[in-house]
């Protein structure tokens, strides 16, 4: 019997592909880099085809090197980046974008073209807004698909569907239209706790036309993550990804919430299920926690229900920029080409080097903070996405001198990690507020891989920080769906337990440093209320 079950997750820079046994090890993965199309205007856009043919060496590799065959593999889970897809008749992709290029049919998840759209839908102040923390998003779909009504009706008219990439995958692997409740509430608007779309909402803000064919364009049948769809891998799908056909597929999870299912249900000591937060850190940044009764946070996505772990109901926060904000910040300082060029000599990413920098010279890892003493920065480059649901903010630097050297950038790097610390630190009041407390935050996520990374946010958030054991905790996640969807485990919180477990724990610094947190924290804070206030 197979008992073997592949997590495939795309990414906004790659699609990636694990093998996992049934108690969670890893036993092989590979990755394939995907397009990414950027113009000024915060476009940005990604085609379906290139991405599917990534998953499919990403697939191919990962098994062959597992050691494994096509018959070995019992189930598959997808995950992927919140981002629109549209498709013509007989799956053809349509243009997106200006550039008229049918190619590039998606339009990725940190695009913020539809800003114009998604201020006035928050200025109806419609009831589904409630469940998206009061305040819809241009990283959202219902604003995107407003955009391409307004600005390119010839591609709105003739997507026969439009496609969460999840739920885009899923379709392509199958052929089945099921959409995930995890995909469509989080970011349709789709009510997932009274299994209906808001017809109302959607006549109101212009895109009556989805209502009067009764949704079908974007989804009437919603399932739960892990679900079985159809009769699995159509034929051709098989054939694609090296696979044999009928292997299972389950209804899949945006990438963060993949993270989260790897990682909040492990094994450990530390929290539980409704204490723990999921952080998962890759180029932006989520923050989840489940809770049995809905909570209304300001600012913060949600609560959806169901859209992660099956009965509970999800709030997420974060930042639309994250990794690629340090990636960013980094890039400004003159030495940044001299620390590049040692780090590629050692082999290893710029932030892996700054971060090996930053421990050299410290007693230990917390101690590394005081390298940025007197530098604050609010890293902010791409909007705030929670708490205060400001798309319009922007990156603020303090305290910058003349000090063009290696370590002046190291501080900088610091320094930058401490600003998105104080991020989630934000999260926490506004999430602690509404009666939702944190005690332990559980990492995923390319970024979080770097222990100095843990250790300053447990600091900075003044919480626990604990990491998952397995390497690719959101591969791990879909891992997970596609052991449900093959029957392996009766649900997804079955699964949880049983394939993940807790590693490295990672507790907040008292004393003194604790102390210089508090202020540095304030200083942020600080700072961030005076670029508002010079922007208004």
């Amino acid at each position: 019997m197979p008992s073997h079950y592949l997590g495939i997750d795309v990414g906004t820079g790659s699609a990636r592909a694990g093998v996992f046994d049934a108690e969670g090890t890893l036993l092989a993965s590979a990755k394939r880099d995907i397009a990414l199309f950027i113009e000024p205007g915060e476009i940005a856009e990604q085609s379906s085809q290139d991405i599917w043919r990534a998953v499919c060496a990403s697939v191919r590799e990962a098994v062959a090197k597992s050691g494994l065959g096509p018959r070995d593999i019992a189930g598959i889970g997808f995950d992927a980046t919140c981002s629109l897809v549209l498709v013509g008749q007989g799956g053809t992709p349509l243009p997106v974008g200006r550039s008229g290029d049918s190619q590039r049919n998606i339009i990725v998840w940190m695009d913020h073209r539809a800003l114009d759209q998604a201020r006035r839908i928050n200025a109806g102040k419609y009831a589904v807004l409630d469940y998206v923390g009061g305040t819809i998003s241009p990283e959202m779909e219902t604003p995107k698909l407003l955009w391409l009504k307004e600005n390119l009706p010839e591609s709105f008219a003739a997507a026969e569907h439009f496609f969460d990439l999840t739920d885009y995958l899923t379709w392509r692997a199958t052929g089945s239209l099921a959409r995930s409740i995890c995909t469509l509430t989080c970011k349709w608007t789709y009510l997932g706790h009274e299994r209906r779309w808001d017809e109302q909402y959607f006549r109101a803000i212009g895109l009556g036309a989805l209502a009067d064919e009764g949704f079908t364009r974007i989804g009437t049948e919603i399932v739960e993550g892990g679900t079985a769809l159809a009769d699995g891998l159509t034929e051709a799908a098989a054939a694609e990804l090296g696979l044999l056909p009928g292997t299972a597929v389950a209804a899949g999870l945006i990438d963060a919430h993949a993270g989260g299912v790897g990682t909040i249900g492990s094994k450990g000591s530390v929290g539980t299920l409704q204490s723990r937060m999921a952080y998962v850190f890759g180029t932006s940044a989520c923050t989840m926690a489940s809770t049995s009764e809905p909570a209304f946070v300001p600012g913060v996505w949600g609560p959806y229900f169901s859209s992660m772990v099956p009965g509970l109901w999800l709030n997420e926060g974060g930042q639309s920029a994250a990794g690629a904000a340090i990636e960013h910040l980094v890039g400004f300082h003159p030495a940044s080409a001299e620390a590049a060029a040692q780090a590629g000599a050692q082999g290893i990413s710029l932030a892996a080097w700054l971060g090996q920098q930053a421990t050299v010279g410290s007693a230990d890892l917390s101690s590394a903070a005081r390298l940025a003493e007197g530098l604050h920065v609010v890293p902010e480059f791409l909007g705030n996405r929670s708490p205060f649901a400001d798309p319009q903010a922007k990156g603020l630097i303090a305290g910058l001198g003349m000090d063009n050297s290696l370590d002046s950038l190291v501080a900088l790097y610091v320094a930058g990690l401490c600003g998105l610390g104080y991020g989630v630190r934000q999260i926490l009041a506004a999430m602690a507020g509404k009666g939702v407390v944190i005690d332990t935050i559980v990492v995923s996520g390319g970024a979080a891989q770097s222990e100095l990374v843990r250790q300053l946010l447990a600091d900075t958030t003044g919480v626990t920080v604990a990491a998952s054991t397995s390497p690719e905790p959101v591969l791990l996640g879909s891992a997970m769906l596609g052991a449900v969807a093959a029957g392996r485990y009766l649900d997804v919180i079955q699964a949880m337990t049983a394939m993940s477990r807790m590693g490295g724990i990672y507790r907040p610094a008292g004393g003194d440093l604790g102390q210089r947190h508090d202020k540095r924290f304030a200083a942020f804070e600080l700072l961030q209320q005076a670029g508002r206030a010079i922007r208004e």
